[in-house]
């Protein structure tokens, strides 16, 4: 089996298992060329969790077909880091801390502008954020991918030598961008992109669209990614 399972990876809050997904070597090669794929950081935002699963099923026939040996990165996906605010259609997490404001950044700040925003009691502080800035300060990462819905876009912090956001902006027409529009102290983006220099970007889904097309939209250009 060229895929790594581990059920439980992580825990919730509320006790549910996180599970990781990797290929075969992700977590002990040498390699410079790893990414990180990750659903759910929002609960209410299933079409991230859509894409994750839907790439997932997709490794899994790929492998089964051995077309995997062609693949030129190792990755790792999570297809739901939330999975409380998953269950519940939240935001945020069982403790009601946005994981997407709690990773402990330069930029950190206990500051919130609304409820759904709560940065948590300290950065950091959340099981699930933990488990995340572990694994992202082990493992020597290229890129990261994170899946979510809001308005249509593709939001790049960092440079991206392997051009990956060109290849998402082919499959799915949504423009790059630079910012979401906003600040977002204490973000994925804001910890591992400016920070740790890892190339974040951000898939933003049109929250208007039926979530059946999400993999239409955006699987070709994830299919890609595995060949850079």
């Amino acid at each position: 089996m060229s895929i790594n399972h581990i059920q439980n990876w992580a825990q919730s809050k509320d006790g549910q298992d996180i599970e990781l997904y990797t290929s075969a070597h992700f977590l002990t090669s040498e390699t410079q060329n790893k990414i990180l794929f990750i659903g759910g950081m929002h609960g209410d935002e299933p079409a991230g969790v859509e894409l994750a699963k839907n790439l997932l099923k997709w490794l899994q026939i790929t492998v089964e077909k051995k077309e995997h040996l062609k693949f030129t990165i190792e990755w790792a996906l999570i297809p739901c880091i939330n999975p409380d605010g998953y269950l519940k259609n939240q935001r945020t997490n069982a403790n009601g801390v946005d994981l997407n404001r709690n990773f402990p950044s330069l930029s950190w700040t206990p500051q919130e502008e609304k409820n759904r925003y709560y940065p948590g009691s300290s950065a950091a502080s959340e099981a699930e954020t933990q488990a995340l800035v572990e694994l992202i300060q082990n493992v020597n990462l290229k890129t990261i991918i994170h899946f979510h819905s809001w308005k249509p876009c593709i939001v790049k912090t960092g440079e991206d030598p392997l051009e990956i956001s060109l290849l998402l902006h082919a499959a799915s027409g949504y423009n790059i961008v630079e910012t979401i529009g906003y600040d977002t102290p204490g973000s994925l983006s804001q910890y591992a992109g400016i920070d740790r220099q890892i190339t974040v970007i951000c898939t933003e889904e049109n929250d208007d669209e039926p979530i059946q097309s999400t993999w239409d939209r955006w699987g070709p250009g994830l299919q890609k990614i595995f060949y850079v």
